[in-house]
């Protein structure tokens, strides 16, 4: 690796840094950015500079260009992560809204007329059933041999169906 001797490197810093600062900043409209990212420009040109003293613009404007569209892919990757992380927290976290209250109060009152229209042993089949029971205990409470209760909770889903239907 050939590494320049510190004046000429100190003359190309001079000569080259406020154009390259200029370039960045042009691209990413934040200035302290842009500095840090001309100083990495110019520490690459120190570890490896190019075959050529000739080329040495197209270098740094090469190099330059690298930088900063690394920098904005680095910056569009975190913001896409952010959004990500913040829709998810938002979903897990975010209380209901007072509509969404107003709306599921009112579901629920719906439900709990069309379920006092059922029968009494329909609505209570249906109410264990929802509230986790199993069929067997759903038949000991009911007084019902076990494999009556899938058609007692059929018939009752149904029933309770059309009151719905009828209803909207």
């Amino acid at each position: 690796m050939d590494i320049p001797e510190p004046e000429p490197f100190q003359q190309i810093f001079h000569e080259h840094y406020p154009i390259v600062k200029r370039k960045l900043y042009a691209l990413l409209r934040d200035e302290a950015i842009a500095d840090d990212l001309a100083q990495e420009v110019f520490l690459r040109l120190y570890r490896n500079p190019p075959d050529d003293p000739q080329a040495i613009g197209a270098w740094l404007h090469r190099v330059l260009t690298r930088i900063a569209y690394d920098y904005m892919d680095k910056k569009a990757r975190e913001r896409r992560l952010q959004n990500k992380q913040e829709q998810y927290y938002d979903l897990q976290h975010s209380p209901p809204s007072g509509e969404d209250i107003v709306i599921q109060q009112m579901e629920q009152e719906e439900v709990q007329e069309w379920l006092e229209q059922l029968p009494q042993r329909d609505r209570q089949a249906l109410l264990m059933k929802y509230s986790g029971y199993s069929y067997a205990e759903i038949a000991e409470e009911l007084q019902l041999k076990p494999p009556l209760v899938g058609t007692l909770l059929h018939r009752a889903t149904n029933k309770l169906r059309k009151k719905m239907l009828r209803s909207t």
